[in-house]
């Protein structure tokens, strides 16, 4: 199988300039580079640069995806929407890390799956689709980071013994872009129901005009001031989460499970997983006796309307074995294994056998049908 590897890059709080522009293409003389990102693969060689340096220098976004089963999520986020030290209480393991320059949090997700990606070739739009995340951290939404920490869990990377970190409300109703990260990631479904046992509902809060007046004219002069400042710098791409956060509260949806551990919820997660196991064996034998069972039925009826004129029956088997075709070969047995059951159910099976033999005779130089009738037990 050939390599392929595919790398896509956003800048979404400011622009790229010319010069950073020109920076890329010194690296890609191939790539897609625009003033909001950067797009390239490579069915040989690879990217000669070093995507974190990037992320640190250049974009808010990153996704890499190889198919051999390598695949990658970036974000970066102004200092003033994450906390380093938040980052780094979720980010625990080699599946989920994060880091600190000196005005932002980058945060890494990886996901590796040995038997290679068999979805390389629909790369386009993924980041799009995840892109949104980003915001609704910055507004205060910690689903995204426990989504990072059960990653750990989920790849084994955490002591049985470790602690649940607080559980954030919604886990049960991911929104659009977080699920399109927990499927991107290959996030365990029976791990994730399981830590979402615990998580409250998500309250949608819409805050008044009138409270948003109040809240905004009690702000300090200084921090009005600096907001009007990142305005026109460019820099309000997370602004407004930002503040949503902070009139909101940045914690309040988060609560702590007393006893839970990662170990205690990979066994959780192994109960859900046979627990649905059995279900579905139990879903495909009802499935299968119906199925069964309807044919069973069918052929009844069939042996019904054969038992009228079986006569014919038999003409018809004459018929099709005339054609000399395989297809027709294969009708003629159909139809034999009918008149075999019909036999069996009048007690005429010596009557069937006797014309059984017959046939069998007068067409001995037949191979092919005979090893038909052989092979269908028509005796």
């Amino acid at each position: 199988m050939s390599e392929y590897q595919y790398y896509e890059f956003v800048a979404l709080d400011q622009a790229l300039t010319a010069k950073q522009q020109g920076e890329l293409r010194a690296v890609s003389s191939r790539g897609r580079i625009t003033s909001s990102g950067f797009v390239n693969d490579y069915q040989w060689g690879d990217l000669k640069a070093d995507p974190a340096k990037w992320m640190e220098r250049y974009f808010d976004a990153h996704l890499y995806l190889a198919n051999w089963g390598t695949r990658r999520i970036m974000l970066r986020l102004p200092r003033a929407s994450l906390a380093p030290e938040t980052a780094t209480r979720f980010c625990a393991g080699e599946s989920a890390t994060s880091w600190a320059t000196r005005t932002h949090v980058v945060i890494d997700l990886r996901s590796e799956d040995e038997d290679g990606d068999e979805d390389w070739w629909d790369e386009e739009g993924r980041l799009a689709a995840i892109v949104p995340v980003r915001t609704e951290l910055a507004g205060g939404d910690r689903r995204l980071l426990y989504l990072a920490w059960l990653l750990c869990v989920q790849n084994r990377e955490l002591d049985d013994d470790e602690p649940e970190p607080p559980v954030p409300a919604g886990l049960a109703t991911l929104s659009g872009p977080l699920r399109a990260l927990a499927d991107f990631l290959r996030l365990d479904p029976d791990l994730l129901n399981a830590a979402a046992a615990a998580s409250q509902p998500l309250t949608e809060k819409e805050p008044s005009a009138a409270a948003l007046r109040l809240w905004v004219k009690a702000l300090p002069m200084a921090d009005k001031d600096e907001m009007l400042v990142r305005v026109l710098r460019g820099d309000a791409g997370l602004l407004r989460s930002e503040l949503l956060r902070r009139f909101h509260g940045a914690t309040e949806e988060s609560s702590a499970v007393e006893g839970r551990t990662a170990g205690g919820l990979l066994a959780a997660a192994e109960e859900r997983c046979a627990a649905r196991q059995q279900q579905e064996r139990e879903r495909e034998a009802a499935e299968r006796k119906r199925r069964e069972e309807a044919a069973a039925e069918a052929r009844e009826q069939r042996l019904d309307k054969m038992a009228r004129n079986p006569v014919r029956t038999w003409n018809e088997v004459d018929e099709l074995i005339a054609t000399k075709r395989p297809k027709d070969y294969d009708l003629a047995v159909i139809l034999l294994l009918d008149l075999q059951a019909l036999a069996v159910r009048e007690g005429e099976i010596f009557a069937f056998a006797e014309q059984m033999m017959r046939l069998r005779e007068r067409h001995a130089r037949k191979p092919s049908l005979i090893d038909r009738f052989d092979r269908a037990r028509l005796d």
